[in-house]
């Protein structure tokens, strides 16, 4: 692979397994680190447009198959994981952590306490619209900045990203490297403790030791859930798990956690295609039991290395 000089990290046939959650996965074809923001451009900007790239966060969302992936992944370190505040506004690099971001804002009293429990960093938060406690990343952002292929800074707005649930979009080869979030004011006491109520809440109820991606599958109902005492739980993915008797269930070294059945772990020798094959097996029986399909929130990329999996149902 001809690949252009930089003055960060370039690898070529990079394992990547030991950059997801879930320690599974194949090799990318290349994994480039840029040093900052010029790096990245001038890599995009001379890079032949035929080879595919795919930016990489932490990991914290991802299965990355057996086989690896054809392409570069582009993953930031450092160089894009400031955080800055002016005003009620707060610019964070991709790279920055949302967990970090939440507890910077929180000391200078702006509300961005939602992020506190989500696992991942700030760009892959932008792409999955994540959201928790009835609050979602549209609800606060302002813009973003991503390089094109040409090398360019470009400036994003809302509109440009047509943020869903649990989505977003960003035209092919662009990278974001940072986004403005706006916040509400609040006590920065209150919001320590109302972070430190959400941690406590999600050590006792989720698999937080285990190797897990977080979420497995997005809510069929398409929200996220409140944590209000009220909050309905009939048509919660873990709920209608639980309804086709899936809690624990395993294939291989991947399980639905026992403690939370909308999270898949590796409970220590599962491969890639363990987990994928779980997961299409809960939706097949899911949708069964109850009619909904469930679809994946854990992205899923790259090849596989053996036999395909079959999909559980009709649509992903």
């Amino acid at each position: 692979m001809n690949l252009p000089d930089v003055r960060g990290t370039l690898t070529e046939n990079r394992p990547l397994a030991d950059l997801t959650w879930l320690r599974v996965g194949g090799p990318a074809d290349a994994l480039f680190q840029p040093a900052d923001i010029e790096d990245l451009q001038a890599f995009l900007k001379e890079l032949d447009k035929d080879i595919s790239i795919f930016p990489m966060g932490v990991g914290s969302n991802l299965i990355v198959r057996d086989g690896g992936i054809r392409a570069v992944v582009i993953r930031m370190g450092r160089g894009f994981n400031g955080i800055s505040f002016d005003g009620n506004l707060i610019t964070a690099g991709v790279a920055a952590l949302d967990a970090h971001v939440a507890r910077k804002a929180a000391a200078q009293g702006l509300d961005l306490t939602f992020l506190r429990t989500i696992p991942g960093a700030i760009g892959g938060a932008i792409r999955m619209n994540a959201g928790c406690y009835g609050s979602y990343v549209a609800d606060h952002f302002v813009s973003a900045k991503a390089v094109t292929r040409r090398g360019e800074i470009v400036t994003l707005t809302a509109d440009d990203l047509n943020f869903e649930y649990r989505g977003s979009t960003l035209p092919e080869g662009w990278v974001l490297i940072e986004a403005t979030f706006k916040a509400g004011r609040g006590d920065a006491t209150e919001l320590e403790a109302r972070m430190q109520a959400q941690l406590k809440k999600r050590d006792e109820t989720q698999p937080t030791k285990d190797r897990s991606a977080g979420s497995t599958f997005r809510n069929p109902a398409g929200f996220s859930s409140t944590g209000q005492a009220g909050d309905v739980h009939d048509l919660k993915a873990w709920k209608v798990i639980d309804d086709a008797g899936l809690r624990g269930f395993s294939i291989g070294g991947a399980q639905m956690s026992p403690m939370h059945s909308n999270f898949m772990i590796n409970t220590g020798d599962a491969t890639a295609h363990d987990l994928e094959s779980l997961g299409e097996e809960v939706r097949r029986k899911v949708f069964q039991n109850s009619g909904l399909t469930l679809r994946w929130e854990i992205k899923r990329i790259g090849e596989f290395l053996g036999k395909p999996v079959v999909s559980g149902c009709s649509t992903g």
